[in-house]
């Protein structure tokens, strides 16, 4: 199985919890699901929610790769 190369994310990003993470891409949905932006606003939220997704994403894969070293490690 080969890896996704990940994209660069912004720093504020980076850096933050699944939860943090989570949180902020649920707001980003709601404002995008509501409408009520500029066409540059919805683009700019659109690429915020993605990299967020990706650091989602990031965290998951780290937890599931983990979980998988500590069952190997009681199965041996």
């Amino acid at each position: 199985m080969t890896k996704k190369a990940t994209p660069e994310l912004p720093e504020d990003i980076q850096g933050m919890s699944y939860e943090a993470a989570r949180d902020e891409l649920v707001q980003v949905v709601a404002k995008l699901e509501q409408g009520q932006v500029s066409l540059e606003e919805s683009i700019s939220l659109w690429e915020r929610g993605e990299a967020l997704a990706t650091r989602c994403e990031q965290w998951l894969d780290n937890a599931r790769e983990r979980l998988d070293q500590a069952r190997q490690q009681h199965d041996e």
